[in-house]
């Protein structure tokens, strides 16, 4: 199940970064993007990015049982 889990988060966290790097219009990042905004302004799309890029770290020690 683990491999299920760890492919589900590299998902999301390699749609976060690739959103964030284009500064994507798709209606979810802009949702996520406007609860960004209010904390980190103008720099929300780096920290989406730099989040997904996270996620995708995490995923890969999460799918191979390292972590979690």
């Amino acid at each position: 199940m683990q491999y299920v889990w760890g492919s589900l988060m590299a998902l999301i966290g390699l749609f976060l970064f690739l959103s964030g790097f284009k500064k994507s219009e798709f209606i979810v990042y802009k949702l996520l993007h406007a609860r960004a905004k209010m904390l980190w302004g103008d720099h929300a799309h780096t920290f989406l990015a730099i989040s997904g890029m996270i996620i995708m770290g995490l995923s890969a020690l999460f799918f191979f049982g390292i972590w979690g």
